[in-house]
């Protein structure tokens, strides 16, 4: 992002010579002169003022774009124009967005049209101060905006809330409202002076919060929050790059503290000695259920659980009352992106007590696995996969490796901080992944990923990969050469089955995120994944731009098909299957990946299993997780009804124990902005 007009701010006057340093003086009296039109003040030149800039777009800290904008005066009007565009792993994200604005920033017309991610495109216009079934009274302040691009209208938005007064709320059309916060002055090293920029939390416009940096003068020098698809995404005004990572960790900080203050938000009811009583216990085992059992939970282990016959609820035990519901192990999401820190509560909301990230910002995650550790914020045990790419036109983030002496020193770095995997992404060469997997391998850590471009999954597995992220790189290789089906009698699955039962590889299919990206845009998600009913508004707005065009929808539902098919072959084949959505409705859709795998053939305990044995045993884990066992980790969630005989009931959880540590889910998705 940018600057409108870049100004100077002193800083190379001691280098320049004097006609540079006239022509900047030159540019300091033009933007004085539109920040006096800004502010509602008198302008006295006779010309149009104009201001332009450019912000550089990063995502996980790794430049893909550029965002450039003008603004324009004519008559009594302001006028800006932004050209947003940036490319994700290969695929073009532009967008173009005008915003007509009287001389004190109150809006007059917008307009915004393109994609704000791979997936998501969006075209909207509002015209004066009404959009929609929402009209903004006469007197009252509002903005024009949609979402966290383009950002110089954010900087807008900025702008006009400083000069109206700094309102605690403030309406915006399209729909929504915004909070936005001041955070004090901070002070960054640039270029060898030290520049002083105040820092403002923005809330409304994406799920969660953003981190904002602004000059003196009102132009935007640094964001951070997220994108379209929920990756960590940041921007910075030209000029400010050096400062990219110290602007990152003082928004990791602020996520920290917030975490912090979600925790105690609400009391969680800590109990040393908690019993469970009159539930069905669902072992996870794959026993039979247990009727009117007793699970009791001591000191953050499961102590006992079984029949209440010879079960004994001990003295002086916190007792919960679980009769009419089922008891069951804690949930494992095995393809989370812990972008931000809201998706913790979230995810304990919804009965998943552990979460593996596969791949995020190193710096981010540590922080936030170590402070929920530390019971310093709420959230799932997180358990980490870090990521490695190499370059090239899908490149993502910045940790690529390129040699072999680089694929050594970050998996060494990954181990050191804790990690427990290492992900392929899709620009690795062969001889790096090989390198990659032997020095993991070395260390005691597995490897998991995408398949990268050249090479296929059985490549990929001979490479030495454990794991495989999504579905469709295994249905590339499974296909019929002559059917292009998928089918258990054809030499092509028998060769790959045999591949992945010789190599005891694991498969995380992320069925229900594909689910959302492939239906059809005439057909609501409620009436696949009624969680979405219940996540934050501006969320809600982002994932229902995700859709497949309408008149696809043969052809999209065939292969959602296809891949509900290669997993049930797989799974035929006793292939570990481990329940992973990436980022679709948070927490919720690993509901639906679990009723997915029930359509796919799975028994309800095999899909339950999905979720909680096969992840623990796929982690090496399953001595501690996994099942409600003696000895245990205390993860424990408690649903009404019976997920056995209708696996939509795991969608009903009533209460969580993390550790032991008991949570209901209403004050958890309160907590951060969904309704219970």
């Amino acid at each position: 992002m940018g600057q409108f007009l870049k100004l100077t701010h002193y800083r190379k006057l001691n280098k320049i010579n004097f006609g540079v340093f006239v022509k900047n003086i030159k540019r300091f009296l033009s933007v004085v002169l539109l920040l006096w039109v800004a502010c509602g003040w008198t302008q006295t030149a006779s010309s149009p003022a104009t201001e332009q800039g450019v912000f550089l777009l990063h995502k996980f800290e790794q430049q893909i774009g550029r965002e450039s904008y003008t603004l324009t005066r004519a008559q009594d009007e302001l006028t800006l124009k932004a050209d947003f565009k940036f490319t994700d792993r290969g695929s073009a994200v532009p967008l173009a967005a005008t915003l007509v604005m009287a001389p004190d920033l109150t809006p007059r017309d917008f307009e915004i049209k393109g994609k704000i991610s791979r997936f998501s495109a969006i075209e909207n216009s509002v015209h004066g101060r009404s959009a929609g079934q929402v009209t903004i009274a006469p007197e009252e302040k509002f903005f024009d905006i949609q979402g966290y691009a383009p950002v110089s209208v954010q900087m807008a938005l900025v702008r006009y809330w400083r000069s109206h007064g700094k309102p605690n709320t403030l309406k915006t059309l399209p729909r929504g409202e915004v909070q936005i916060q001041e955070r004090g002055v901070e002070k960054f090293s640039i270029g060898g002076r030290t520049v002083e920029l105040e820092k403002l939390s923005v809330r409304g416009l994406i799920w969660g919060m953003e981190s904002l940096w602004v000059d003196a003068h009102g132009n935007l020098i640094a964001l951070v929050g997220v994108d379209g698809e929920m990756d960590h995404f940041e921007a910075v005004a030209e000029g400010y790059e050096e400062a990219l990572v110290k602007f990152i960790a003082s928004a990791a900080r602020d996520g920290m503290a917030n975490l912090a203050q979600v925790a105690a938000s609400f009391g969680a009811r800590n109990s040393s000695l908690t019993a469970i009583v009159g539930g069905r216990l669902i072992d996870g085992t794959g026993k039979p259920a247990v009727e009117n059992a007793v699970v009791v939970l001591k000191d953050g282990k499961i102590a006992a659980a079984g029949p209440a016959s010879s079960t004994p609820v001990p003295k002086g035990a916190q007792v919960v009352d679980a009769k009419g519901k089922s008891v069951l192990p804690g949930l494992w999401e095995m393809h989370a992106h812990f972008e931000q820190v809201e998706w913790g509560p979230i995810y304990l909301a919804t009965g998943v007590t552990t979460a593996r990230d596969v791949g995020n910002e190193r710096e981010f995650l540590v922080a936030a696995r170590d402070a929920i550790a530390a019971g310093q914020g709420i959230g799932p045990r997180l358990l980490a996969a870090g990521v490695v790419d190499g370059s090239g036109p899908f490149m993502l983030g910045v940790i690529q490796v390129d040699t072999v002496e680089q694929a050594r020193e970050q998996v060494q770095k990954y181990k050191a901080a804790g990690f427990q995997q290492i992900k392929i992404y899709s620009s690795v060469k062969r001889n790096i992944l090989e390198a990659v997997t032997a020095e993991a391998h070395r260390l005691g850590m597995t490897v998991t990923g995408h398949i990268p471009q050249g090479m296929n999954a059985i490549q990929g597995i001979e490479s030495g990969m454990d794991q495989i992220n999504h579905v469709s790189y295994l249905m590339a290789v499974m296909r019929d050469e002559k059917t292009g089906t998928v089918s258990e009698d054809s030499p092509e699955v028998k060769k790959v089955i045999q591949v992945l039962r010789e190599h005891h590889t694991v498969v995380d299919p992320t069925l229900a995120l594909m689910e959302i990206i492939l239906h059809p845009s005439d057909k609501p998600i409620s009436t696949f994944e009624p969680g979405i009913l219940k996540v934050a508004p501006e969320l809600r707005e982002l994932l229902e731009t995700m859709a497949a065009p309408a008149q696809n929808a043969a052809q999209s539902e065939a292969r959602l098909r296809a891949m509900l098919n290669t997993v049930r072959v797989l799974h035929a084949a006793g292939i570990p299957i481990v329940a992973g959505t990436d980022q679709a409705v948070p927490g919720f859709s690993l509901d639906r990946e679990i009723e997915l795998y029930v359509q796919a053939g799975f028994t309800p305990m095999e899909a339950i299993q999905a979720a909680t044995l096969t992840p623990a045993r796929a982690m090496g884990m399953e001595n501690e997780s996994g099942t409600v066992e003696p000895g245990k980790r205390a993860d424990v969630i408690v649903v009404d009804g019976n997920p056995l005989e209708n696996i939509s009931d795991i969608r009903k959880v009533s209460a969580v124990f993390a550790a032991g540590r008991m949570f209901q889910p209403a004050p958890l998705l309160t907590a951060v902005g969904f309704k219970p």
